[in-house]
């Protein structure tokens, strides 16, 4: 108040006033106005605030997948869930894993005979802003928004269907849920339980509904391999050879750091102590974790200067794959090799694939992960098209074609918060997602 009237005496009544209303809504600000408090370690009541952490686990064509997701701020009191899930999840506290008994019909309708349509070729608008106009293909999704003359279904339609097998002028489309078939098994994690100070009212969120979201998407169809290699499919828009693009040194993360520390802590899991590491299309951070050792790590990417500034290899090469498809090494000379946040830029991903068959140990494993941020300039045609599930769904088909890579598996982690020193924090407020597949050499 001392402040208010200096000002007051000094610049007039006027510009007393403002000053005092900017001050008084810097106080309003400050105040809190979310309504729990953070970081309390009581149980979950029937009207709690919590964050948990979902997983998806079922298997498909014999490929594990789980699929992950953090659901940061649950409402037992508001939201919606099946039955059964609020009284499994009270009086659990953080750090509790509950395996929920929840009908797979529950969690995604049954699939039903009946959405599998008949539709004619004409009926899908494959109309695209950038001039390339999508032709449909087996065993890909699309926005249901693309089928014309089909009741029920609005021009803005996003959730996905399938595109199956074409008899003459017409196709089959499956409007089925993504997962409906699958038996499913999910998982909760009490990751924080929030001390509510009041009830304000708000959205309502049906959060296993968001869970499964994009799971399922990545699975082959009555296991036949998913067409997603017509209509050039590896082109880019810079078509210079890759060694000019990536002349200069880029000293960057691709991804936030809190995606990074998951990457981190699959490769933890995957990636034996010891090992013989390869890290393939490598940069200046091999994402590694820092308390294993190992008995090499060796670096092959496009930039000297960026292999160089990387700690964790022990020796590089600079090696252009999309010219030369072939890795220097002999054969069976490394038991993991990783992959990160590079796969979107190859144009012969399936050249490469066996050859990393070729300098792999029996059983030795190869991991890649991805997330949805890339250099437009490089990346390729159909990596850009395609759904983020799809993506995983891709890169499988470059570990199942080949038929030399077993026991494969793909992860996606969804829905963490981004870290606040990130360049897109607040716009983004969360983190990128983590998606992987690996399997290990027969």
């Amino acid at each position: 108040m001392q402040l208010f009237f200096f000002y007051f005496q000094n610049i007039g009544a006027f510009g007393g006033f403002i000053i005092y209303m900017a001050c008084f809504m810097l106080i309003l600000i400050t105040i809190p106005t979310e309504n729990y408090r953070r970081d309390t370690m009581k149980p979950i009541a029937p009207d709690a605030l919590a964050s948990i952490e979902f997983e998806v686990a079922w298997n498909h064509g014999n490929v594990s997948h789980t699929d992950t997701y953090l659901a940061r701020k649950v409402n037992f009191w508001r939201d919606f869930f099946p039955k059964g899930f609020s009284e499994a999840m009270t009086g659990r506290q953080p750090g509790d894993i509950v395996n929920l008994e929840i009908p797979s019909d529950l969690l995604v309708p049954l699939h039903n005979p009946g959405l599998v349509k008949t539709v004619g070729l004409g009926q899908f608008n494959g109309n695209r802003d950038n001039g390339h106009d999508i032709v449909p293909a087996y065993g890909r999704f699309y926005p249901k928004g693309r089928l014309t003359g089909m009741p029920g279904i609005f021009k803005d339609n996003v959730a996905p269907f399938r595109f199956l097998e074409t008899e003459g002028t017409r196709f089959y489309a499956d409007l089925n849920h993504p997962l409906a078939g699958k038996p499913v098994q999910m998982k909760a994690r009490v990751v924080k339980v929030f001390d509510k100070i009041a009830e304000r009212g708000g959205s309502s969120v049906a959060w296993l509904e968001t869970v499964t979201d994009g799971p399922g998407i990545q699975a082959r169809a009555n296991g036949r391999a998913t067409d997603f290699f017509a209509a050039h499919p590896f082109a880019r828009s810079d078509t210079r050879p890759d060694s000019v693009f990536y002349e200069k040194p880029r000293m960057v993360n691709h991804i936030d750091s809190r995606a990074r520390a998951v990457i981190t802590d699959l490769y933890r899991r995957l990636v034996p102590e010891n090992a013989r590491v390869l890290d393939l299309m490598s940069s200046m951070n091999s994402h590694l974790p820092e308390d294993r050792s190992f008995a090499k790590v060796t670096g092959l990417g496009m930039n000297a200067e960026e292999l160089a500034a990387n700690p964790r290899l022990t020796d590089s090469e600079v090696h252009d794959l999309n010219t030369t498809p072939v890795l220097p090494f002999d054969d069976e000379s490394f038991d993991a090799v990783v992959c990160t946040a590079s796969i979107e830029y190859l144009t012969d991903p399936f050249a490469l694939f066996d050859e990393v068959a070729r300098v792999l140990t029996k059983s030795g494993v190869f991991v890649v992960t991805f997330s949805n941020r890339w250099f437009p300039p490089k990346v390729t045609r159909i990596w850009e098209e395609i759904h983020e599930f799809e993506r995983m769904g891709l890169v499988l088909e470059y570990f199942l074609v080949p038929e030399t890579y077993d026991n494969i598996s793909t992860f996606s982690m969804r829905g963490l918060a981004r870290p606040a020193d990130d360049k897109y924090y607040p716009d983004f407020p969360e983190s990128d997602p983590v998606y992987a597949v690996w399997g290990y050499k027969k």
